[in-house]
């Protein structure tokens, strides 16, 4: 029986330092992934994601060219291990749509390396505010974020969607939503700006001249729009544009996951990134694995879930592939 693999590439929050360390000391595939990114990038990305010594990689400008590196560091490896992934679709949660676009084909990596140093440099330089993740539905955060000049950023989950505004109104709506809820607790997210809503629009309208020249070729397999929760179209102006939508709307991620379902995917594959208190690569677990395994079983589907975020998951990730 046919299985649909879904590769997925996680976004800002999952970086750390040390990221991926062990992967360039155990493959030289790795290690040239990270010196092409310095050569696009014009800075040693090695020592800033592997020893941070400045404190930058939580800097929008810095975390996002990182965490592609990371991403793409991740699939080679994976693909040089695993072998041949019959992959079905790819997506990616906000930044991580142009690794997606990169697995797919329709932009080379020195390509997204551009886009997303830009990308980052105009969230960091336009951005203000925070953002937080609310344990409710879509419609009950915009009543919470509506009464104090914040906006929806992001639906992961029927039960979880994040809030964003200046952080003065957002510390004013999590203590109203605390006094109102007290066994629901809203969790501030590890960001430099208040993504995906109006405080991106000026960023989303300098991005505009980058994305218009940059070169998006047809992708190899299907690609999910974090805009749309559906599958981007083949024409490059429409995926184009897209992307310019996506900084300043709601990142639909609970959608894209269940087009992917609804879909038929039976497999999914989450590369780069990590969490957890852990020092070190090894000690980190996946960033989406919570969200992906709560959707699946929303949507009454059983899905084989499967780690490639460190040299431990990569290389353990074989006996699942076929």
């Amino acid at each position: 029986m046919a299985s649909y693999t879904l590769l997925i590439f996680p976004g800002q929050g999952s970086q750390y330092r040390g990221m991926g360390s062990d992967l360039c000391e155990r493959f030289d595939t790795a290690d040239e992934t990270y010196h092409q990114a310095g050569e696009v990038l014009g800075y040693d990305v090695k020592r800033l994601s592997f020893e941070d010594p400045d404190n930058r990689i939580n800097l929008t400008r810095y975390t996002q060219p990182a965490l592609l590196t990371h991403h793409i560091a991740c699939l080679r490896v994976f693909r040089e291990v695993a072998g041949k992934i019959p992959v079905y679709v790819v997506s990616g949660h906000s930044l991580g749509e142009y690794s997606a676009l990169v697995a797919a084909g329709a932009l080379t990596f020195k390509d997204a390396l551009r886009l997303v140093k830009k990308r980052g440099e105009l969230m960091g330089e336009f951005g203000e505010g925070e953002m937080s993740a609310l344990p409710v539905g879509l419609d009950e955060a915009h009543s919470w974020s509506d009464k104090f000049y914040c906006a929806v950023g992001g639906i992961n989950l029927p039960l979880q969607t994040v809030v964003a505004g200046a952080s003065a109104d957002l510390d004013r709506l999590e203590t109203a939503f605390q006094e109102a809820n007290p066994k629901r607790r809203p969790v501030r997210l590890k960001t430099e700006g208040a993504f995906h809503t109006y405080y991106m629009v000026d960023a989303a309208r300098r991005f505009r001249e980058v994305l218009d020249t940059a070169r998006i070729d047809e992708p190899a397999f299907k690609v999910l729009s974090n805009y749309t929760g559906t599958y981007h179209e083949p024409d490059a102006q429409q995926v184009k544009a897209r992307l310019f939508f996506q900084l300043f709307h709601p990142v639909n991620w609970m959608g894209c996951l269940q087009t992917a379902l609804k879909d038929g995917v039976d497999k999914v594959i989450e590369l780069g990134g990590g969490i957890g208190s852990g020092e070190t690569p090894a000690g980190k677990r996946p960033n989406l694995e919570s969200i992906i395994k709560k959707t699946a079983r929303g949507a009454g589907k059983d899905v084989d879930y499967v780690p490639a975020i460190n040299v431990e998951t990569i290389t353990a990730a074989r006996i699942h592939s076929p």
